[in-house]
């Protein structure tokens, strides 16, 4: 409960237990630390971000960088989250308490408890339910944000999946990538670039001699925005990379780390957390006839139920299901083709449909049943193992494809917006 909870806030840079609010608030002096437009980062709001970031990792201390380091990174993460606030007010962009409430009751249900449990729990663990709530309804907006920003700029066509689909990497399955960044300052100097090299050949030598973690590696020393979350960038396709890594990636095997890759932004190093292969995926269709009496102020439930119990008796007497459904069924899609619904997924006709066809035999007419818009009858008429892999295949590429943009595009306007707002750290070297 404690780990679900406070990753979630991590991830905004915004925790606040109610012990270092107090303490925050009996400090006597507090000072600016940054300033992002017209607001300002006070010193103990970062204090309060780096303290929780040292609780949660106050069993493996080592991991994390000095002091000064971990204040930079704190700091550049509470700047873009307040960049981003700034941006959806601007914008129009509103939660409303209803939404919040909605998304704590879910948070609650997810960890098993009732909200009077989760804030007894949050209060356990010294976190003010109020500065939660908050918390929560800031990561909300700024996701708001991403959406309209991500929803204007990317667009999938299908040629760019027809591409994607006839490329090798979108068949070797998926790779759970890592990344640690050493960056370098643009226009940087000979000096400033061999620097940067030595350090990430460094850094990598700690990992292979098993010195250090991977991920331990990635909090301390990489300048990724990822870098506190261990350098892990989840599981990938390898077109979901840049070419240039996934050119590396599709080389390496589980556990191995790259040699340091040179971008404009600095010196990468890559690890293949773990892989994973593509595969067959299959589903059952079954193919089935429907009458179907409908409902309305007209027709009653009971006088529907009689029309449909009055076919079932024609085509126990003979009859043929479908010159019955051709003659009463009001399915306007199917009634013209005898009642045929085609080949279907189990629910894909509805949940009551569904529920029908898993308890009959093929060839068996079901019982009268009702659902929300009148009486049935169903007869099933087979079923089928369907190869959906290549179906599946097509819109992972499509979420693949634009998850990738996605990304590009939000960090494009994370960078613009960044560059464009006036932000004045006050940090001492």
């Amino acid at each position: 409960m404690k780990a679900i909870l406070t990753s979630l806030l991590l991830a905004c840079g915004l925790l606040v237990s109610s012990h270092t609010h107090a303490q925050a608030l009996t400090a006597p002096i507090d000072s600016i630390v940054a300033v992002v437009e017209e607001d300002v980062i006070l010193r103990s709001e970062l204090d309060l971000a780096v303290a929780n970031i040292l609780g949660q990792y106050k069993d493996r201390m080592s991991q994390l960088p000095p002091r000064d380091v971990l204040e930079k990174q704190v700091l550049e993460r509470l700047v873009l989250m307040r960049l981003q606030l700034q941006r959806a007010d601007t914008g129009g962009i509103r939660i409303a308490d209803s939404e919040v409430d909605q998304a704590v009751y879910r948070i609650a249900q997810q960890n098993r408890l009732t909200v009077d449990q989760m804030r007894e729990q949050l209060a356990k663990d010294g976190y003010e339910f109020s500065a939660f709530k908050q918390s929560l309804k800031e990561e909300m907006l700024v996701q708001r944000l991403r959406q309209n920003v991500v929803q204007s700029r990317v667009q999938v066509s299908e040629t760019e999946i027809d591409i994607a689909l006839a490329s090798e990497s979108m068949q070797q399955g998926q790779v759970r990538v890592g990344l640690i960044l050493v960056a370098i300052p643009d226009g940087a100097t000979q000096e400033q670039i061999e620097l940067g090299r030595s350090k990430t050949e460094g850094v990598r030598d700690l990992i292979v001699r098993g010195e250090m973690t991977f991920d331990a590696a990635a909090i301390r020393y990489s300048d990724a925005p990822n870098a506190l979350e261990g350098g892990d960038l989840g599981w990938r396709s390898y077109d979901e990379v840049p070419p240039m890594f996934a050119n590396v990636l599709q080389g390496m095997s589980k556990g191995d780390i790259s040699q340091p890759i040179r971008t404009p932004t600095g010196y990468h190093l890559l690890a293949a957390l773990d892989t994973r292969d593509k595969t067959q995926e299959t589903v059952t269709e079954y193919n089935a006839r429907d009458i179907l009496i409908r409902t309305s102020e007209v027709v009653s439930a009971d006088d529907a139920r009689a029309r449909v119990e009055a076919a079932l008796a024609r085509i126990q007497a003979g009859e043929d299901f479908g010159e019955v459904a051709k003659d009463v069924s009001e399915d306007a899609l199917t009634r013209s083709a005898g009642g045929d619904m085609g080949w279907f997924q189990l629910y894909a006709w509805g949940s009551a449909v569904g529920d029908q066809l898993q308890k009959l035999n093929d060839g068996q007419v079901s019982e009268p049943f009702r659902s929300e818009v009148g009486w049935h009858l169903v007869q099933r008429l087979g079923s089928r193992q369907q190869d959906t892999t290549e179906m599946t295949l097509r819109e992972r590429a499509r979420d693949t494809i634009a998850r990738r943009k996605a990304e590009s595009e939000f960090e494009s306007f994370l960078r613009q917006l960044r560059e464009e707002s006036y932000v004045e750290t006050r940090l001492k070297s």
